[in-house]
């Protein structure tokens, strides 16, 4: 995979962990979003605790991206889905754990009504291999 992180002082600097953009060539690979579900139980994980559900859920991502032999480093998009935006620190914090360093994808956040099984986040992503 060929990955160029673009960036431009002509658009404002990322807030956190993620870059303005990336450019990739290769085989590209769209996860649908992901909840704080166990996979081996079903039950959700963290009721209540963003950070613990931002954990499951990029755990899920995780799983997902090795059964298509990829990792978290080839992720150029992610999109975060918060029940309510006061849990961006929170969720924040996790997510730099797995994408804080210069080659973070590039990223949205937005609070929604609901999500699924009303758990406080979902996240998507797009890799390329």
């Amino acid at each position: 995979m060929s990955r160029k992180i673009i960036q431009t002082d002509q658009a404002p600097a990322p807030v956190g962990p993620y870059n303005q953009a990336i450019a990739a060539t290769g085989q590209m690979i769209f996860v649908a979003g992901q909840i704080p579900l166990d996979p081996t139980t079903g039950a959700i994980v963290g009721e209540g605790d963003v950070a613990q559900q931002t954990e499951q859920a990029i755990a899920n991502l995780t799983a997902i991206l090795e059964a298509a032999e990829a990792t978290l480093a080839d992720v150029v998009k992610t999109s975060v889905f918060l029940k309510d935006m006061n849990d961006f620190a929170a969720m924040n914090a996790v997510y730099a754990n797995h994408f804080g360093d210069a080659t973070a994808p590039a990223r949205a956040c937005v609070e929604v009504a609901r999500l699924p099984k009303d758990v406080l986040v979902e996240i998507e992503c797009i890799a390329v291999v």
